[in-house]
């Protein structure tokens, strides 16, 4: 039953989305990951079988978004909540930046892996039907923080992503006790802040429905991108721009 809730999408924008309930969901989901990150944006993902797959995937759920009318997957987040942390052996995050300062809040947190949309279905209402997915299920499992990597290109060097981080602490910035230290940080000396930089429209969302960044962005050279830590306590979530989304 769980995962009927989140299939409230209205017919008439023709996807669905929930949680996946199969293995063979699942691998959809991971090839979708694979032509995104691998043959699209050029990440560095060893494959043999088309998929992108790593040790988290078996202690996470996924939240995937369908075409309703040919049942294919064009969307999903990868979701690990502490219990899955603790299987695995930690977070997938602990490898971009210290969270120590989080220590206290990872327990009520499910962190999001893995986030992409096929190119034919990129535009807000995707993005947010699935973000409002993530919503039901934190409130179908009692959790109140949303944490996660927000990336930013580094095609141009690291200019874009330095200017942008420099543009969004400056009303972003999460609590001081929640800030942690990128254990690669990008190469300050030789940057040059972009002016006016593009935000991308995943972090965009976020930050819109009153997410932070958790301080300066980690250097993800397998990805071709720099990552934010983003945090979000559901409690300061208003529930009319959420409906707003779920019906667009």
């Amino acid at each position: 039953m769980e995962q009927n809730r989140f299939n409230q999408t209205p017919p008439t924008i023709g996807i669905s989305v929930r949680l996946a309930e199969t293995p063979d969901e699942i691998r959809a989901a991971q090839k979708l990951r694979y032509q995104v990150f691998a043959q699209e944006l050029g990440a560095d993902i060893q494959s043999e079988d088309g998929l992108d797959t790593d040790a988290y995937d078996a202690h996470c759920r996924h939240l995937l978004a369908f075409d309703m009318a040919t049942g294919e997957v064009i969307g999903c987040y990868r979701l690990l909540t502490a219990e899955g942390a603790a299987a695995v052996g930690n977070w997938y995050s602990a490898s971009e930046f210290d969270l120590t300062p989080l220590k206290d809040i990872l327990p009520q947190t499910v962190e999001l892996g893995r986030a992409c949309i096929h190119p034919d279905y990129r535009n807000g209402g995707t993005v947010m039907l699935l973000w409002a997915g993530l919503v039901k299920f934190m409130r179908d499992t009692d959790l109140r923080f949303m944490t996660g990597c927000g990336s930013i290109s580094t095609r141009d060097g690291g200019h874009e992503a330095a200017g942008l981080y420099q543009m969004l602490k400056k009303k972003h910035l999460c609590p001081p006790e929640w800030r942690v230290r990128p254990l690669h940080p990008l190469n300050w000396p030789a940057l040059t802040p972009k002016e006016n930089p593009e935000c991308p429209s995943l972090i965009k969302g976020y930050l819109k429905a009153g997410a932070w960044i958790c301080g300066e962005p980690c250097l993800d050279e397998a990805f071709n991108c720099a990552d934010v830590l983003i945090l979000m306590d559901i409690t300061r979530l208003n529930d009319r721009y959420l409906q707003r989304f779920i019906h667009d």
